[in-house]
């Protein structure tokens, strides 16, 4: 196990994310040349539907009566399979990557796309996979059956 796995919660990786993604478009200019119109409500499309996804993996996980603490997946009660389950493994992730890109079309510049993908990167790596370690160990057949039939991103 390497030691940042399940250590830093996501939603601070997000906000780290977001931090270099403002800093890029301070620094480096806007190239993107969409009307501001077009570029403030595809971001806020983008956003809004990230936070959906957020919001009903949280749901589902409080429905299911199971852990919310991305840092302790060995104590899950439960593998959640339905709603959005249904369509990813990790809505809540999704969510948050989603915000992300529609911040990143928002500030209308490239080097902000690296924004979400470093996100990406970073949680597969240290959250994702080790929560499916995790999983897995604790759900067995049951968990890997999940996997098998639904993506861990879309």
């Amino acid at each position: 196990m390497s030691p940042l796995e399940l250590k830093i919660p996501p939603p601070l990786v997000a906000a780290a994310a977001v931090g270099a993604m403002v800093a890029a478009s301070v620094w480096l200019p806007p190239v993107l040349a969409l009307p501001p119109s077009v570029r403030v409500g595809a971001a806020l499309a983008l956003a809004g539907v990230g936070a959906c996804f957020d919001l009903a993996g949280l749901l589902a996980f409080r429905k299911a009566r199971t852990t919310v603490n991305p840092l302790t997946p060995d104590k899950a009660t439960a593998v959640v399979t339905t709603g959005v389950y249904r369509i990813t493994r990790n809505p809540m992730y999704l969510g948050l990557a989603l915000m992300l890109l529609g911040l990143a079309l928002y500030l209308a510049s490239p080097w902000a796309l690296l924004g979400p993908l470093a996100f990406g990167a970073f949680i597969t790596r240290f959250q994702i996979r080790p929560e499916e370690r995790a999983l897995a160990a604790r759900f067995g057949a049951a968990y890997t059956a999940y996997c098998a039939q639904v993506r861990r991103w879309l």
